[in-house]
């Protein structure tokens, strides 16, 4: 009776230093999150989004609808965040097989010879097995048994380790959307930016051939003795000079379709399209909606906020860690030196049944330095969450002020382009009539030709405008 009594105060004073270890424990830092936006992006209210389109519905051009089609079909980078997701899918049922208990089977053989004149093998000697039978020296063990453990989550530790997978597996799903959106995007954009080169290749050949025709009427005159050779050879400079741009822009021309080619995750080969109504493209109609959208649009913003709440999470797991666990263990089998013996019952049978309370106690640094980690990493996903709002609304805000300055630079230098193309005229008629030299006709061209690549450049500009915006506004995911 009294031994059991001092078992009992020794099992009661345990269980008092583990619930007084327990009580210390650091206070989880609250983050004071800040999601609030401004009502609008511009004066006017506009509840419409074109985020909400799908990209097939915003992209009209089937060239450009094939080429985001195997984009996304062969994109390695795509592919690659594919596999992250599916990671992510893996540590969740890694995180569930932890909260269920753990059963499995063993079967055992092994030899054991003690010595004579020891506690174990004088009792062995004295141990009668069967009449007339003597206990076998050295002793064989033959087992067979079923075991279990299980770690009962009563602070809800393993549940929210759970938790946090599965929302990480969730900001893995969103940080594949925007990886995508991002493709679809780039895809776009390369895409114009090959037309715009091609319209600035067929604008560079046809000043060579203007530029080639006024050579000649050059050399004419020299021979009429009304110019010299200076502006013989000024004129072929100019003609050499837009030979070498020519070049340069069917190089870019090259390394445009290859960059396309890299993001449709194969070998170099032409791009098909359409190079004839580039400059009567119309850029898509901006509807930039609410910022408030932007929280629930935008695949970045929602990655953010999942792993804020995921870092939530890791905070109460790092804090479960100061209490004590409770863990069960049982077995159950059969253990014998002889094989003919081992299915014998009750003789052979083997059972277990126990429960444990542990917790740290003493040098629980470590433990502290872990729930500090975690509550650091919680700081930074708010923080990074503010911030990822944040550039989200300033993108946006940037690219409607962008949009509608493109717009009116664009509609001035096609008035520009159009008073040029006069000028070259006029400027060929003055030159053959000998009331203008040959340099004001040679800085009309130039000033023409620049105009014209100019202007493609800002249509290019216009209609990437679009795409960038509509992508910013969370679209191309859906």
């Amino acid at each position: 009776m009294n031994k059991q009594h001092t078992i009992y105060k020794y099992a009661a004073m345990l269980g008092f230093c583990l619930s007084m270890a327990s009580c210390k424990i650091p206070v989880i830092v609250q983050p004071k999150e800040n999601t609030t936006t401004p009502g609008s992006f511009t004066d006017q209210r506009d509840t419409t989004n074109i985020g909400a389109l799908q990209w097939r519905s915003f992209f009209s051009d089937p060239h450009l609808a094939n080429l985001i089609d195997t984009a996304i079909t062969r994109n390695q980078e795509l592919m690659i965040t594919l596999q992250e997701i599916e990671m992510a899918r893996n540590d969740i049922k890694l995180k569930q097989g932890q909260i269920l208990p753990t059963v499995g089977a063993k079967l055992g053989l092994g030899v054991e010879k003690v010595g004579r004149y020891t506690s174990q093998g004088a009792g062995d000697a004295s141990t009668e097995i069967a009449p007339g039978k003597e206990t076998p020296d050295p002793l064989m063990d033959y087992s067979a048994a079923l075991y279990a453990n299980w770690e009962v989550d009563i602070w809800k530790k393993l549940h929210n380790a759970k938790k946090a997978a599965v929302t990480r597996y969730l900001s893995s799903v969103e940080g594949k959307n925007f990886v995508l959106t991002n493709l679809i995007s780039e895809v776009a954009n390369s895409y114009y930016e090959l037309l715009a080169l091609d319209n600035q290749l067929a604008i560079v050949q046809q000043s060579i051939q203007l530029q080639k025709n006024g050579l000649e009427v050059v050399k004419v005159q020299k021979e009429a003795s009304r110019v010299t050779e200076l502006a013989v050879q000024k004129f072929r400079a100019e003609v050499l000079s837009s030979r070498s741009l020519e070049f340069d822009i069917l190089q870019k021309i090259k390394e445009t379709e290859n960059r396309i080619n890299f993001l449709l995750g194969r070998y170099p080969q032409e791009i098909p399209r359409d190079k004839s109504n580039f400059v009567d493209l119309v850029p898509a109609a901006v509807h930039a909606g609410i910022p408030s959208q932007l929280l629930a649009n935008r695949p970045d913003v929602k990655q953010a906020e999942l792993e804020l709440s995921a870092a939530k999470l890791d905070v109460k797991v790092a804090r479960a860690e100061f209490y004590p666990s409770f863990g069960i263990s049982a077995a159950f089998g059969f253990q014998a030196f002889n094989p003919s013996y081992l299915v014998k019952s009750p003789e052979s049978m083997l059972y277990s049944l126990a429960g444990d309370l542990a917790g740290p106690l003493i040098n629980r640094n470590g433990i502290k330095a872990e729930f500090r980690n975690a509550n650091v990493r919680q700081l930074q996903a708010m923080y990074n969450y503010e911030k990822t709002i944040l550039n989200a609304y300033i993108e946006v805000s940037t690219q409607l002020s962008n949009i509608s300055n493109l717009e009116k630079s664009y509609a001035l230098k096609s008035e520009q382009v159009e008073a040029l193309n006069k000028s070259i005229e006029i400027s060929n008629d003055l030159f053959r009539s000998a009331r203008a030299d040959y340099l004001e006709v040679l800085m009309t061209q130039r000033d023409a030709l620049e105009s014209k690549l100019e202007l493609i450049e800002t249509k290019k500009k216009q209609l990437c405008a679009a795409i960038n915006i509509y992508q910013e506004l969370g679209g191309g995911w859906k």
